[in-house]
């Protein structure tokens, strides 16, 4: 299929958004393009065995692509609802999750380990502590028995009104 039907029915804005994602360079193909480059620019003979010029750039029909070639593309975004994880060094892993509040305002909660896995973990333990704590806010908040707060800014400091 040709990439752009094939971006059109992924419903990607654009065919380079289907290439980027979807594929790969194998080290075949990069033997095969440094070949190319040799004979073009440093004008060296073919390797004995190969075809004609420009022909190694297409694969041959009959060999079938081994499963070692491939490489999964991991999304750059997560599911929404599922947090976010990045790593912070060699051995720092910090996951981090910001659910809308019923304040309307996004309140994010970290947590950091030192494995990618630990942090998954610790991740998904968070965000299960925030939604049964959002639960609760909002029980509370249909019931009228919410606790007024006084109001902050983005520092966490009180407000006061200011004389003049």
């Amino acid at each position: 299929m040709d990439v752009k039907t094939l971006s059109a029915m992924l419903g990607h804005v654009s065919a380079a958004t289907t290439l980027d994602i979807y594929t790969h360079i194998t080290d075949d193909m990069q033997r095969t393009a440094a070949a190319n480059i040799d004979r073009g620019i440093g004008k060296a003979a073919p390797p004995e065995g190969s075809s004609e010029p420009g022909q190694e750039t297409v694969p041959n029909q009959s060999e079938k692509p081994r499963m070692t070639d491939f490489k999964p593309v991991l999304p750059g975004r997560r599911r929404a609802g599922t947090g976010c994880i990045s790593s912070k060094g060699p051995n720092l892993w910090e996951g981090r999750y910001s659910p809308m509040w019923i304040d309307g305002k996004k309140h994010s909660r970290n947590v950091y380990a030192h494995t990618r896995e630990e942090c998954e973990e610790k991740l998904k333990v968070l965000i299960v502590e925030m939604k049964a704590e959002l639960i609760e806010l909002k029980r509370q908040k249909a019931e009228g028995t919410l606790p007024t707060q006084t109001p902050t800014d983005k520092k966490g400091r009180k407000k006061t009104k200011k004389s003049k």
